[in-house]
């Protein structure tokens, strides 16, 4: 998520500037340069610098309240990647200049020993004249942020940290399905977790009534997708599903109400209702969900769409726990691997404030 750009993005409107990134009379568009080195087995990169895949060498520096964030707390956590790679987590709120570490003990990152993300980007790039992105993964020894490109970040946790994930992990991104699963988590990006946006930050009513057709079809035709079969793509979670989910969790208490995509709640939509429902239940999903800082997040940070910032009290959220029943449909959450360990005793969300 960005905090300040010249193109505002998803990342920049979850991150946003204080006075918001709605433009009149514009579309919303996604700003999608990022820092697009990888952290990979070999080392290689597309700058020429190496950042090879080393056990805690590097910090993961995420915010709960961040969708695109979240896709990574849970991937790492279905690969068991807590040993070898750190978390640091930012608070839900954050001014115009970057996050924060105010969940901290002093406002710092006890690991990186900075009050704010900026600090990594601006050791690395002293000049960076993009957002301040979550995810990012900042190199310990240097201090320096190495990559905000989330797209390809748990792409690579599945591919090349495989030397440290854990025992029975899932292939969350089969060799087999790549072609399958790449298609449609292009169509989700475009259509679901950037539809959203869309949506929210319109500048005119005619852009905002054309992400709003294209949001509510794509969530019918996946809705069909998933009406006899378990998850998106085969018979196992992938990384289709933790795309999906982090935006379909989000979405009764943000994206409703506050961005306007109101023709249903997902509670109303009854395939897709039960499918989020399997996830959240399935252990490395709904352990990572903090509704409380997701609300905060939206409805404090854009004040352009809700200048009175007020946290809406709702909604019930007492339905996540619910039986979905998809099991029915069989399949197998995580292959011929195992359900993750509980979470860490310092990323555990805290009590009251998940569902």
């Amino acid at each position: 998520m960005r905090t300040q750009a010249s193109n505002t993005d998803g990342d920049t409107t979850d991150g946003d500037r204080a006075d918001g990134p709605v433009t009149t009379g514009q579309e919303f568009v996604r700003d999608t340069n990022y820092i697009d080195n990888r952290i990979t087995r070999d080392g290689a990169g597309p700058s020429g610098e190496t950042f090879p895949v080393e056990a805690g060498r590097y910090r993961l520096v995420v915010a709960r309240a961040c969708p695109w964030a979240n896709r990574a707390i849970i991937v790492r956590r279905l690969l068991g990647l807590e040993g070898a790679l750190s978390m640091g987590m930012c608070g839900p709120t954050h001014d115009s200049d970057s996050w924060t570490f105010d969940l901290d003990p002093g406002g710092i990152d006890p690991v990186l020993k900075i009050p704010r993300l900026k600090d990594a980007y601006l050791t690395r790039y002293p000049d960076y004249p993009r957002g301040i992105t979550v995810p990012a993964i900042v190199d310990i020894p240097t201090g320096a942020v190495v990559t905000n490109e989330y797209r390809q970040m748990t792409l690579d946790f599945s591919t090349e940290w495989v030397d440290f994930h854990r025992d029975g992990a899932p292939d969350l991104y089969p060799e087999n399905l790549r072609t399958e699963i790449d298609g449609i988590i292009d169509v989700i990006f475009t259509d679901v977790n950037n539809g959203v946006y869309r949506c929210g930050f319109a500048g005119d009513q005619k852009s905002y009534d054309s992400a709003y057709d294209q949001l509510f079809a794509r969530l019918d035709a996946l809705s069909d997708r998933l009406r006899e079969q378990r998850f998106l793509v085969g018979d196992t979670i992938t990384e289709a599903d933790v795309r999906l989910f982090t935006t379909l969790v989000r979405f009764d208490a943000v994206y409703h109400g506050h961005f306007k995509c109101n023709r249903t709640k997902l509670t109303e939509m009854p395939v897709l209702w039960a499918y989020a429902r399997d996830l959240f239940q399935t252990p490395g999903f709904g352990d990572t969900i903090d509704f409380t800082q997701i609300k905060q997040h939206y409805y404090i940070v854009h004040s352009d769409i809700n200048p009175s910032r007020i946290v809406p009290r709702g909604p019930d959220l007492s339905g996540w726990r619910s039986a979905h029943h998809r099991e029915q449909l069989g399949g197998r959450p995580f292959g011929d691997g195992t359900p993750p360990a509980p979470p860490l005793d310092t990323e555990l969300v805290p009590a009251g404030q998940g569902a």
